[in-house]
């Protein structure tokens, strides 16, 4: 009986698995050419398909706002160099969308025709598919820790307003030990942790600490302006 390589997927605070591959900007060993970055590993079905097409638009459009923001960003599909080249030739030389043309990737596109990295990270939905990865996005921290995973359907193009949010979100986690609300952008209130004791408790229901808002004893918030996070947002 022929072997079958078995994959379990990777999940939240698991190291990122680690491969080499061919990419169109050379070869690369993810994560550990990338530490001390954000990384945001990202897949999709194949080239020459309309909604990838507009997928990386937007990404090559939002490159810099994610390099600034201490982030690599590296795309996968199973099609092979030739086909990425072309493809990403014929986005920058003849594809005007929204009123974007001209749009060069720089980031690296992997080359994953055994589908072994796409295998690694569970990118293959046999539901969806058996030989195209699903719109997977995986951000990895800069110690090489998954923090949020995505997944699309092929059929579905992303929100990268969300997925920067998320990228946002994560940092300013890390940087004020907070947690955050739903629908949080910077500027919004920030989740205090909890109190760790009745006392405390008490104290914060009773006004105690003067720069929180407490709704109940296990929700409390506080601010931090917006120019405080945004100056935070990058650094390693």
């Amino acid at each position: 009986m022929e072997a079958t390589n078995v994959y379990s997927m990777p999940r939240i605070g698991d190291s990122a698995p680690e491969f080499q591959a061919v990419t169109t900007q050379g070869t690369i060993h993810f994560p550990s050419d990338y530490k001390g970055k954000w990384k945001i590993l990202f897949s999709h079905p194949a080239d020459f398909t309309p909604v990838c097409t507009s997928e990386f638009m937007t990404f090559g459009k939002m490159a810099e706002e994610f390099e600034a923001l201490n982030c690599q960003l590296v795309g996968l599909s199973v099609d092979g160099l030739h086909s990425h080249i072309a493809w990403l030739r014929t986005i920058k030389e003849k594809i005007d969308w929204k009123g974007w043309k001209n749009v060069e990737i720089k980031f690296p596109l992997v080359v994953d025709i055994t589908m072994e990295v796409a295998s690694l990270y569970g990118m293959i939905q046999p539901g969806e598919s058996n030989t195209s990865a699903v719109r997977a996005v995986f951000f990895i921290d800069p110690q090489d820790k998954i923090r949020t995973i995505m997944y699309y359907p092929l059929s579905l193009g992303r929100n990268f307003d969300e997925i920067k949010r998320v990228l946002v979100g994560l940092q300013t986690v890390d940087n004020f030990g907070v947690a955050l609300p739903a629908d949080w952008r910077p500027g919004d209130e920030v989740i205090v942790p909890p109190a760790g004791s009745c006392g405390v408790a008490k104290e914060r229901m009773e006004g105690a600490e003067s720069d929180l808002h407490c709704y109940d004893w296990f929700f409390c918030t506080k601010q931090i302006p917006k120019e405080e996070v945004e100056s935070r947002l990058g650094k390693k």
